[in-house]
């Protein structure tokens, strides 16, 4: 019989899932690049003795959750915990082993209790300048920017000057990197002190204990989830745009009892073009769909993925052999969420969403300021969200990524460059009895006296999102300069006075059109969503 008592359990688990909040909140405080301060492009997470994921900031990206206890697994094969010592600190941004590309640097602590570990704490964050020159033309991880190998950062406390003076040698924007890893440091020594009291004061010896109570009730939540919807085998595929040729992902979702299958077998090769998604994304990512449509409520950890079986053969573009390029792997990866949500529609349409104006948009800016300084910059912008059952989709909401949207006066602020028009694209969402969220047109103008180089790496623009049982699909996405279309992937250079235009794709709709309430339809004529030529696909 469990030692837990319902409510002692409850305060144990709200105390320690505030303090991920807490430490979440500091490392946002304290950090350098607008990537982390701005976009809350990070996560952090607490993990047990075994490492396995605990708990987790309630705002931490969903990928970066999933990926985080495999990366501290292959940490560990390389350096053993009985060679770590109270103050050490692990770190390595290596695609293959974290989150699919190295822009991703992933920072590990052991945490030590009468002189054996008892937890991990450990953070992710994405830095926008990892050396290189990330590239759409990249065709192998090679050439995709700086990999830094599996390291302790820091020996007991102290920083490893090696590993520092190979980060400071390789980036544009050293203290801008180091400055956020430093803060992690900082996060992780308060965040440890907080841990021990919180147990303290719960009369909770051990971390390990109260994780597998969690645990248990975790899988016990999921498998109830499972078992309450039909058995079942469905089969669905989505087509990106790919390169040169659009690829496609095939999926066989099965369930037997409290028990779930996603295989990914049949779905397209592997490419030389940095769209493929390591394993680890492509996991977390399918995971985090099976978690959002089954039990949303329960606390997200280990326990929750024992019963989901995941097949993604070696050499496809959803688990890709080292060294494909990976630097856009979200080109790709989050196609799968979506993709599970469709073919779950078969089976609980009323748990799932249409698709989203998904894959994340966004892109990065590079030059000289006046004065000569560099910079890298990076901003994202978003679709529209897909249909919901029973209301519809928000616009311009960032899934399966939950990044923030930067502020555009920060923006302003720290490159130059002019946003000189954000707005909404009537029309954009897919019709149904639920419309799909409406995307987007921003317009950056070059305002420097220097050109600004812009790389970008866009989906959706051949292949716009689908509606979902009956609902149509929403706008796909275009990328203009100075109002003449380019290549949806592309590294191009501005010259001063120029301007890029980017419209997202906008989610699709729910539902047949015909059954959309007549005064919704007349909310969005009136609001200015639908126009009175969009209004024809409901009358139709």
């Amino acid at each position: 019989m469990s030692e837990f008592t319902a409510l002692r359990l409850g305060s144990a688990w709200q105390r320690i899932a505030g303090l991920m909040d807490e430490a979440a909140q500091n490392f946002v405080r304290t950090s350098f690049s607008s990537v982390v301060r701005d976009n809350w492009d990070m996560a952090i997470g607490l993990m047990d003795s075994a490492g396995r994921q605990f708990a987790q900031s309630s705002r931490s990206v969903p990928s970066f959750v999933g990926t985080m206890p495999v990366t501290l697994g292959h940490m560990l094969a390389r350096i053993p915990r009985e060679r770590l010592n109270p103050g050490d600190v692990l770190i390595s941004n290596d695609g293959y082993l974290g989150t699919g590309h190295l822009n991703d640097i992933t920072v590990i602590r052991p945490v030590f209790q009468e002189g054996r570990i008892a937890a991990w704490i450990g953070g992710t964050f994405h830095s926008t300048d990892i050396g290189g020159a990330p590239s759409v033309e990249a065709r192998d991880s090679w050439e995709e920017g700086l990999t830094i190998p599996i390291a302790r950062i820091l020996k007991g406390g102290e920083e490893n000057e090696d590993v520092i003076a190979f980060l400071e040698a390789n980036l544009r924007q050293p203290g801008e990197t180091l400055g956020d890893i430093r803060a992690l440091f900082a996060v992780f020594e308060q965040a440890e002190a907080r841990l021990f009291r919180i147990l303290g004061e719960e009369g909770i010896a051990d971390l390990d204990a109260l994780a597998a109570e969690i645990f248990a009730r975790s899988e016990r939540s999921m498998r109830q989830a499972i078992a309450a919807a039909p058995d079942g085998e469905v089969t669905d595929e989505v087509t990106s745009d790919g390169f040169e040729h659009p690829v496609t992902i095939r999926l066989r979702l099965g369930i037997r009892g409290d028990a779930l299958t996603l295989d990914f077998t049949g779905t397209d090769a592997q490419i030389a073009r940095p769209v493929n998604s390591p394993l680890n994304f492509s996991r977390a990512y399918s995971h985090y769909a099976v978690k959002c449509a089954f039990d949303p409520q329960t606390p997200n950890n280990d326990g929750c993925f024992r019963p989901i079986r995941l097949i993604a053969p070696e050499g496809s573009i959803v688990n890709p052999r080292r060294p494909a390029p990976v630097w856009g792997r979200h080109l790709t990866g989050h196609y799968l969420p979506i993709l599970v949500l469709a073919a779950l529609g078969r089976l609980i349409p009323d748990r799932v969403i249409a698709e989203c104006g998904s894959p994340l948009w966004n892109c990065y800016f590079t030059g000289e300021h006046a004065d000569g300084r560099r910079y890298v910059r990076m901003f994202f912008m978003n679709g529209g969200h897909g249909a919901l059952p029973m209301r519809d989709g928000p616009a311009c909401l960032s899934f399966p990524s939950n990044v923030a949207t930067q502020p555009v006066e920060q923006f302003e602020n720290a490159v130059p460059m002019l946003i000189t028009e954000k707005r909404l694209l009537p029309d954009s969402g897919g019709a149904g009895r639920m419309r799909g969220g409406l995307s987007q047109r921003l317009t950056f103008e070059a305002t420097g006296p220097r050109p600004v180089t812009v790389t970008y790496r866009h989906e959706r623009v051949q292949h716009p999102p689908r509606g979902l049982l009956g609902g149509l699909a929403g706008t796909g996405g275009r990328d203009l300069v100075n109002d003449k279309p380019v290549p949806a992937k592309a590294r191009l250079v501005l010259q001063p006075g120029d301007r890029i235009t980017f419209e997202t794709p906008g989610g699709g709709g729910m539902g047949p059109p015909s059954e959309r309430d007549p005064a919704a339809l007349e909310r969005d004529l009136a609001e200015g969503y639908v126009t009175e030529a969009g209004a024809e696909a409901y009358r139709a």
